[in-house]
């Protein structure tokens, strides 16, 4: 029996509330014309993760703020399949009933199978995420100015904010280092 009050999400995508699609448009609309979404987080908040056109992707928790995914979280047995900017747009559309999510069986089965329950997170996890939240921050902020092919260089603009850079000094670096 699934609830909303589970602690692991059940992945059909019908579900989720037509305000949190909303917000995943949004950052579809910035990030990514495609979207799956992680068996982990609840019904109403899942994690999701963004891709672009490169197959590049953007993980969001279920707050729509940038997330570092865990290692297997968007691996297979653990995600939904992937939709469209149309598909979840006609899902709002239609409350839910225009489109079917294809969950695998695997996925539906490990999510049976979980114990669920929220790991606490790290101090080093919470420096990562910060870490991660000034470079996207000063990525969406300056991306007309920014090169090219920046993105390809994000663990090491992450490692060099780690050592102390700012986002700017770090993304500095990287220019110079590989654009300059």
């Amino acid at each position: 029996m699934s609830s909303s009050k589970t602690k692991r999400w059940h992945g059909n995508v019908e579900a989720i509330k037509p305000e949190f699609l909303n917000g995943v448009i949004g950052q579809m609309a910035a990030y990514g014309d495609r979207v799956h979404f992680s068996m982990f987080g609840s019904v109403q908040k899942p994690h999701y993760e963004v891709i672009n056109s490169f197959d590049k992707k953007m993980a969001f928790d279920g707050n729509h703020h940038l997330h570092r995914a865990e290692e297997d979280e968007f691996g297979a047995g653990n995600v939904t399949s992937i939709f469209t900017l149309e598909q979840i747009k006609r899902i709002i559309a239609t409350g839910g009933s225009g489109a079917r999510s294809s969950i695998p069986r695997s996925a539906r089965a490990a999510s049976a199978r979980s114990t669920g329950g929220a790991r606490p997170m790290t101090a080093a996890a919470r420096a990562r995420e910060a870490i991660d939240g000034e470079k996207y921050a000063y990525f969406k902020a300056n991306r007309a100015m920014l090169p090219e092919g920046i993105n390809q260089h994000s663990d090491e603009i992450s490692a060099l904010m780690l050592n102390g850079m700012s986002a700017e000094q770090a993304f500095g670096a990287i220019i110079e280092k590989h654009f300059g």
